[in-house]
């Protein structure tokens, strides 16, 4: 009665490991989807600011630094690599393609292109997109992390490999810049 008492409960434990185990993978899996899903936003940005900086080249001839510093920027963003890098390469980005909204502006032919205000409002788009999915992977990796770290989870977590997920963070003060708003009708 004894022995089976004992594998009963060692059967029990075992079982329970497992579920950790598995839930663990399927976190760890999410954590990866979620970045994924950044990627393939990220990329459709890259992919919309060259056709941009093509629509606007000749009519921002004297502004060459600045299209060029948005190709240098979309080009850096594209080779980054885990969230870190990407945050800081996709801040620099996001500052470079604000500069050269912000220049746009000037230019009247520019803002009255019917291709180039599409190609603006599929960036806008796709930034929201981007944000959406930075915080549904800092969400998932978050959940993850917590899982990995707690007790007895962590017993099993050690041991498995399971590392701790790296969130998405804004580290340029640039970036956490309050945006200002200029409504006055010019």
């Amino acid at each position: 009665m004894g022995v089976i008492l004992a594998l009963a409960i060692v059967g029990a434990v075992v079982l329970y490991a497992i579920g950790i185990y598995n839930r663990l993978i399927g976190l760890r899996n999410q954590v990866a989807n979620g970045w994924k899903q950044i990627d393939v936003q990220l990329k459709r940005r890259h992919d919309l600011i060259p056709n941009l900086v093509n629509t606007v080249k000749g009519a921002m001839e004297f502004e060459r630094g600045t299209l060029e510093a948005v190709v240098e920027a979309r080009n850096s963003a594209a080779g980054a690599s885990g969230p870190a890098d990407a945050a800081v390469k996709e801040g620099l980005l996001t500052q470079a393609l604000g500069r050269f909204f912000a220049l746009a502006e000037a230019y009247p032919q520019l803002t009255a292109n019917q291709n180039v205000r599409a190609l603006q409002e599929e960036l806008a788009s796709t930034e929201n997109k981007i944000g959406f999915a930075r915080q549904f992977y800092n969400d998932i990796a978050t959940k993850y992390n917590t899982a990995i770290q707690v007790i007895p989870n962590n017993l099993i977590a050690g041991p498995a490999g399971f590392e701790a997920a790296e969130l998405f963070e804004i580290k340029d003060d640039a970036e956490r810049a309050v945006p200002t708003v200029d409504l006055s009708m010019k």
